[in-house]
């Protein structure tokens, strides 16, 4: 099946829209999470930032989530992700680059 230029134009925006992170979910925590656990951060990797692991809230508790390698974007800076306190719960602050 072959796409009209403009299907194609709607398609390739609606791909960017859902990439861009504007369909994240909002996450809240009843509680804190606990302390983050020691990881053995891997020795540097050219092109890559280390982003730290962290705890996960799913179906009611949390789950530890290791860290990872994420490419590195020129011009920016990581900033991992983090819970933070809201409204006497904790909200998920995803990882993005500033």
């Amino acid at each position: 099946m072959r796409l009209s230029p403009v299907a194609r134009l709607v398609a390739a925006a609606v791909t960017l829209f859902a990439a861009s992170g504007a369909f994240a979910q909002v996450v809240i925590a009843p509680m804190a999470p606990p302390p983050p656990r020691v990881e053995v951060v891997p020795g540097p990797r050219a092109g890559y930032v280390w982003d730290p692991g962290h705890w996960r809230w799913v179906g009611g508790r949390y789950v530890w989530v290791g860290g990872h390698w994420q490419p590195v974007r020129p011009g920016v800076r990581w900033v991992p992700g983090h819970w933070a306190p809201y409204r006497g719960t904790w909200r998920w602050i995803p990882g993005h680059w500033a």
